[in-house]
């Protein structure tokens, strides 16, 4: 099926494209693959661990106590299937759906495990999240909710930022993780769409809880990345950014703490830095299995070798298009903004339970779009606000089964089992569609306080890559063959290029 963003460009998409031509040279080099919209920039940022109903529950209608940023929605601002009524009062699960404010902003981290999210959707009547997924209680930071913390949400008093985002821009409120399971199958979605294809000749270390057959499941690190710890699995087959190099774009993944503190006697990269978050607890900065271009030999810095210059960033030298964060600043103040990037934030602002929390998370997300905004090329510039998995934060709508699974770790349909279909490429360990999160798109090209309800999934970020710039599919057995497209969410024929600058701490409007 050909989608809208594959035609023939308007007369308005010329004359933006001409004039967001400035400083996007790197990403329009001579033979490299031409936009097919007048988006000539992607920048994909992927957060952590959030369900849609844990930040977007009640949207867009906030509590506003004192002492907390009041929001309030603009006339004429779309509902969302959020938690109203019944599933606001009377919930199937064994504790109801209950705010938590600022003051609670540094909670647990829930089971989000592949099999224990299966068995919380319960065949889809979805309500056994605090028996199988819910954590608290002891030292754990539950606020007297115990394991029915996981029943918690935010409203725009906390998320602000992403509330605002969202009645600005566009956003989806029925995208889905592409499978069940946490952050390294979900990294992993997003860049190929296709979890199976383990290499196993180069993984290391248990893999019981974390392959099933050639599938991966669970949380290894990456086999080429010096900062991994001992369980690793390397990934055989394409990744998008395979794709991109081979197109002659320019692209990169930029993560907090990917630049080494140092090397060891044999040369081998340590990834040290640290940073306190709001709360002042020190994390440390890299997280080896949230990046994904480091499980293929390809795409892979093992030895997290910086770029060879500023100028360099985003094509292929010694770092291979993997960055630390810093190398996305400088390119930007270069004017060097690649087409296509990829940003992970430093874990105590990733957004992630247990070490961030989401008022962290808003002072990335804000300082970054704030700073894109102000580039020559935000007119030519889409961003994409994602999410690696739900954390197993409760939500009350299923997905799809689009991709059926009978491994010994299903648990959806009964043991053993998640759907009843045939499995995509006879893969197994791949069920989905997963848990329903957040996904914004900030640009010009959105459409204004709009809300999207077509079935989507982490991949169909991934499509909107591969048919902006007639990538292609990556096939064999990926999902993006499946994904539905992201055109709903945008307007290419009447931009509104003004920016929406936020104050980093409130999430509200700069004044």
């Amino acid at each position: 099926m050909t989608s809208p963003l594959q035609t023939s460009l308007t007369a308005l998409a010329l004359a933006a494209l001409a004039a967001g031509s400035h400083g996007a040279t790197a990403a329009t080099a001579a033979g490299a693959a031409t936009a097919t919209t007048p988006i000539q920039h992607v920048v994909i940022i992927f957060q952590e661990n959030v369900s849609f109903d844990h930040y977007f529950a009640t949207y867009p209608h906030a509590a506003n106590p004192a002492g907390e940023p009041a929001f309030h929605a603009a006339p004429g601002t779309p509902a969302v299937n959020g938690l109203a009524g019944t599933l606001l009062w009377h919930n199937p699960n064994s504790v109801q759906p209950f705010r938590l404010g600022r003051a609670q902003s540094y909670t647990c981290d829930q089971n989000h495990d592949y099999g224990p999210e299966q068995q919380a959707f319960d065949g889809g009547l979805m309500d056994r999240f605090v028996e199988t997924v819910g954590v608290g209680g002891g030292s754990c930071p539950s606020f007297g909710h115990g394991a029915g913390l996981v029943m918690g949400y935010y409203d725009g008093n906390t998320v602000t930022a992403l509330w605002s985002y969202a009645q600005r821009y566009a956003m989806s409120d029925n995208s889905f993780g592409t499978t069940f399971g946490p952050s390294t199958p979900g990294a992993i979605n997003l860049v190929s769409g296709q979890t199976g294809r383990v290499d196993l000749a180069h993984s290391r270390g248990d893999l019981a809880e974390s392959v099933v057959g050639d599938t991966v499941t669970g949380d290894p690190d990456p086999y080429y990345d010096d900062c991994s710890g001992s369980t690793q699995i390397a990934m055989s087959g394409e990744n998008v950014g395979d794709r991109l190099s081979a197109a002659g774009l320019t692209w990169g993944w930029f993560q907090g703490g990917f630049a080494p503190t140092s090397h060891d006697g044999s040369g081998k990269a340590v990834c040290g830095a640290a940073t306190p978050n709001l709360g002042g607890a020190v994390q440390k900065d890299y997280s080896a299995h949230h990046q994904p271009f480091q499980y293929y030999a390809s795409t892979a810095n093992p030895r997290h070798l910086p770029p060879t210059s500023v100028a360099m960033i985003g094509h292929t030298d010694q770092a291979n298009h993997q960055y630390d964060l810093a190398d996305f600043q400088n390119a930007l103040a270069a004017g060097n903004l690649p087409a296509v990037s990829f940003l992970k934030a430093k874990k105590s602002q990733d957004g992630h339970a247990g070490y961030s929390s989401p008022l962290d998370e808003q002072i990335f997300l804000v300082q970054t779009i704030n700073a894109l905004q102000k580039l020559p090329q935000w007119q030519s510039t889409a961003v994409f606000l994602a999410y690696d998995d739900s954390d197993g934060w409760y939500d009350h709508q299923m997905g799809p089964i689009v991709n059926s699974s009978a491994s010994g770790e299903d648990a959806l349909s009964g043991d053993g089992a998640c759907g009843h279909g045939r499995a995509l490429h006879l893969l197994q360990g791949r069920c989905g569609y997963g848990p329903r999160m957040p996904l914004l798109v900030i640009s010009p090209w959105a459409r204004p306080n709009y809300v999207d309800h077509t079935v989507t999934d982490q991949t169909s970020i991934l499509r909107f890559v591969e048919d902006n710039w007639g990538l292609g599919r990556i096939g064999a057995g990926s999902y993006d063959v499946l994904a539905n497209p992201l055109d709903g969410l945008f307007d290419l024929a009447h931009p509104h290029p003004a920016p929406l600058v936020l104050d980093p701490a409130t999430g509200l409007p700069a004044h």
